[in-house]
């Protein structure tokens, strides 16, 4: 499904204009958006991208900024704007509509039964979830000729994934900046956001005065009517770690971050390359 009903276009530019006038946002998403483009070569010539939206705040400045980069330029790039419907009520899915005309965003929407398949699933719901949506984004961009798929993650999400690999999985592992798929030959998935904080997202959401989805599965809904919380998830639990850690350490999610960048291998016990184990006893 393709929304081509008229967009607003002075508000749209408006919104896209801020990025780069403004000059927190300038600094600290766009040319963030960029360093990560370029640092990673994240994007060649003749690259199509699907920018997935999920219709929260990240992916929806995601695809803002992909706009803003096609005005530079400097090298032919074509993108699609893919959103996937994995069974939204009537509401939320109208909200993303909306959204994309506000913004001026020409989203391309496909339907899936996603939060059907993981509503009854009593462990790991949103990890299962994540799986399969992360699947049929890379099988329909494929069909629409993409050679790649970006995602909204941002700097936060990065960090929150480090810590909760170590403290509840047991393991070592981050969020990469880019990754080839396995499943699907020939297919990429970049996280163009990877340096910008959410703090600086959220300050440009509301500097629009935009409104976006949350999580707005089945799991989440039950989880506020019973709770009166969007989620009791380990991620949120990681989150609020992090914010009680910085009260007496202001640098620690930099630390987080940068601890990814820092591995000495020379101390570490073992490490795991390509599904082989390597033991630090193998070259004492």
């Amino acid at each position: 499904m393709n929304i081509k009903s008229k967009i607003p276009e002075s508000r749209a530019r408006e919104i896209e204009i801020s990025i780069t006038k403004k000059r927190r946002f300038k600094e600290k998403i766009f040319s963030r958006f960029t360093k990560a483009i370029v640092e990673f070569d994240m994007i060649k010539p003749n690259d199509k991208i699907a920018v997935c939206i999920s219709g929260g705040k990240d992916s929806m400045l995601m695809a803002k900024l992909f706009q803003e980069l096609k005005h530079h330029d400097k090298f032919p790039f074509e993108l699609v704007f893919l959103v996937m419907d994995p069974g939204y009520n009537e509401a939320n899915r109208k909200k993303i509509e909306e959204n994309a005309w506000i913004t001026g965003v020409p989203i391309t929407v496909f339907s899936t039964d996603i939060f059907n398949s993981v509503f009854n699933v009593e462990k790991n719901p949103c990890y299962l979830c994540a799986r399969m949506r992360r699947g049929h984004l890379y099988k329909m961009a494929k069909e629409l000729g993409c050679n790649k798929i970006a995602l909204g993650h941002h700097y936060d999400d990065v960090i929150e994934t480090n810590l909760m690999s170590m403290l509840w999985g047991g393991q070592i592992q981050t969020m990469m900046p880019k990754l080839k798929s396995k499943n699907y030959e020939g297919m990429e998935l970049i996280r163009p956001l990877y340096y910008v904080r959410e703090d600086d997202i959220i300050a440009w959401r509301d500097f629009n005065k935009l409104e976006f989805l949350r999580c707005a599965c089945r799991f989440t809904e039950k989880l506020e009517a019973e709770n009166g919380e969007s989620s009791d998830s380990k991620r949120l639990e990681t989150k609020r770690l992090i914010k009680e850690l910085k009260k007496s350490n202001p640098n620690i999610e930099a630390n987080i971050f940068n601890s990814m960048h820092n591995i000495s291998l020379d101390a570490v016990i073992a490490y795991k390359k390509n599904g082989e184990v390597h033991n630090f006893l193998d070259e004492y």
